[in-house]
């Protein structure tokens, strides 16, 4: 009999059909492994479902793109110490044997990625297959470029002094550069546009407030909206403000290497003028790594953007279980299997499951990559390959939200009948006026607040019934008119006004 239960090996599982005497028994039919499917099927859904709302981000934070830039950064470093003649001895490359080495970078496709993996197999160490398909371009190169090239006589310049975090430090930094500035960024400018323009457009547009979620002071929805722009904004600003630091001094930090091979130089310049030639932030003082601050600073930040957003997301789940935006049936949609009046607010919903986990991976990525025992532990490189993945659900998480907001109609005549339905939030103005009389000198007007507490809680009241009660309190005439002709959709104070603070 084969072995059953749950601790049966895989392929211990009786064929689909198989008889058998005990009627409970589970059969499971006969599969094939998925994962031998050609071309491969994605493990998570950043690679599968959500693809095309991601895929922007391959080009920066995949571990095809983290090898294309350390590719470029060993070039850069081969060309630097070259140009600025570092190692005596050594030849200045011409503009043609330059561009022959950064055209390795320009071609870099998927036959690298092969080429690079083969090598690996053997070396068990990423960037030494880094190290050796470039050198093994520099042996190639008088194929292509003569005879005559140089390129072969600084195949040892390639990695030269370096230990692998000068290139992982530099091609880490110059990954997320790029996909916080040419991806990221682009798209949470947009969505924040999209949220800024539904609010100025909104501005004047009355709503019910809701405090504790009850009702409460009228404001506008444009105000509301722009409240959560405004948010979204000064995190931007923190996000695009965020220095890229990096580092090139050896194996702890001390140009050891460096200063032994050629003692002469000045290596601190060398290393300084190379850093900010990549277009980062150089930072002098390291252990083995670069202490991954900057990136803890920036994923901190990324976070709090995610969980603004998150808010914006419920937010307008809830304004439009309320009625007061109807959402745009696309051709086709189906908003539930068995109900079919349902639009359901998936967008939203989407968003704030992937607003979440995206947060969680940035916190984890943000606590972990500060601490490194003594000069160097290998936690940041299994941590930092989930940076990818931490962006990819934000990024899928803001493509969500925009195309929710893209769907919604506004229901001012919902929000109308709500604020119609809730005089007593005008209690507030009536008391704050009788307050104000008071100090002036007008009699009667003692206890406006246990006043105005006794007509309106716990109980609906009428527009017929507070205009009543403000007519019988004594107050200057253009006072009480003023009062009698407030509604709940008028009693919005400077919100439409404030929306304009959005454009400073």
């Amino acid at each position: 009999m084969p072995q059953t239960g749950p601790d049966a090996p895989h392929d211990a599982a009786e064929p689909a059909g198989t008889e058998t005497t005990d009627a409970t028994a589970v059969v499971r039919p006969s599969r094939r492994r998925l994962a031998d499917a050609n071309p491969p099927i994605a493990l998570g859904p950043l690679d599968g479902r959500y693809r095309a709302a991601v895929s922007p981000l391959v080009d920066h934070l995949s571990e095809a793109a983290l090898n294309r830039e350390r590719v470029h950064v060993e070039v850069e470093w081969l060309i630097h110490l070259t140009s600025h003649h570092v190692i005596p001895g050594a030849p200045t490359l011409s503009s043609e044997e330059r561009d022959h080495l950064r055209d390795v970078v320009a071609t870099f496709d998927a036959s690298t990625v092969a080429e690079l993996a083969a090598t690996e197999k053997i070396t068990v160490h990423d960037v030494k297959a880094v190290e050796y398909l470039l050198k093994a371009r520099l042996a190639a190169a008088p194929g292509v470029l003569g005879e005559d090239t140089v390129l072969p006589g600084v195949t040892e310049l390639v990695h030269f002094a370096c230990t692998s975090e000068d290139i992982n430090n530099l091609a880490y930094a110059l990954m997320v550069q790029g996909a916080v500035r040419d991806v990221w960024l682009p798209a949470a400018r947009g969505l924040v546009a999209d949220l800024a323009a539904l609010a100025t457009e909104h501005a004047a547009v009355p709503m019910l407030a809701r405090t504790h979620g009850q009702p409460a002071t009228p404001t506008t929805l444009g105000k509301e909206l722009a409240v959560l722009a405004h948010r979204l904004r000064r995190q931007l600003r923190r996000i695009e403000g965020a220095e890229y630091l990096g580092k090139l001094n050896g194996a702890t930090g001390t140009y050891g290497a460096h200063l032994a091979a050629v003692p002469t130089a000045d290596w601190v310049t060398v290393s300084r003028t190379f850093v900010e030639h990549l277009g980062l932030t150089w930072n002098p003082l390291t252990t083995q790594i670069e202490s991954h601050d900057w990136q803890a600073e920036l994923y901190s930040d990324v976070a709090r953007f995610n969980r603004i957003l998150h808010n914006v997301a419920t937010d307008m789940w809830t304004y439009i279980s309320l009625g007061y935006f109807a959402q745009v049936r696309g051709q086709g949609t189906v908003g539930s299997s068995t109900m079919p009046h349902k639009v359901n607010p998936i967008r939203f919903e989407n968003a704030e499951a992937n607003l979440e986990l995206s947060s969680a991976l940035l916190d984890t990525l943000a606590s972990t990559l500060v601490t490194s025992r003594l000069q160097r532990d290998l936690t940041d490189s299994t941590t930092q390959r989930n940076i990818g993945p931490a962006f990819g659900h934000s990024l899928l998480a803001i493509d969500n939200v925009r195309r929710g907001l893209a769907g919604l109609d506004v229901d001012a005549a919902a929000m109308a009948r709500d604020l119609d339905a809730n005089w007593e939030v005008l209690g507030e103005a009536v008391q704050s006026a009788m307050r104000a009389a008071g100090v002036a000198g007008v009699p009667g007007m003692d206890e406006p607040y246990e006043r105005l507490k006794e007509l309106t809680r716990g109980r609906r009241i009428t527009g017929e019934d507070l205009r009543a009660f403000v007519a019988g309190l004594g107050l200057p005439d253009d006072v009480a008119q003023r009062l009698a002709a407030m509604t709940p959709g008028s009693y919005t104070g400077a919100a439409a006004e404030l929306v304009r603070f959005l454009d400073d």
